[in-house]
């Protein structure tokens, strides 16, 4: 049974990943530089970022067109590895 098979989720779908990481004027770059990397059709015009109340933390939030469970697993793999970010959900 291939891991597509296993997957709750029927691919291609759209995937929200929220990045959390200091607010750095790199983090915003960096981050779109891995998501391109792993998704190229990611509209850039449609990350979401907040910062948190003391304004030390940054959320952004990429929704990509998943296309399949390997392409998620190494794009969280290389989120969460970046030293900017904090934790990827």
């Amino acid at each position: 049974m291939s891991d597509e098979s296993q997957s709750l989720l029927e691919f291609p779908c759209p995937f929200p990943l929220k990045i959390i990481g200091l607010t750095t004027d790199a983090l915003v770059q960096s981050v779109l530089e891995v998501v391109l990397r792993h998704a190229p059709d990611y509209d850039v015009a449609t990350m979401e970022t907040r910062s948190s109340t003391a304004g030390r933390y940054l959320s952004l939030t990429c929704t990509i067109n998943a296309t399949s469970r390997v392409q998620l697993d190494a794009l969280y793999r290389e989120l969460t590895s970046h030293p900017l970010v904090r934790m990827v959900l």
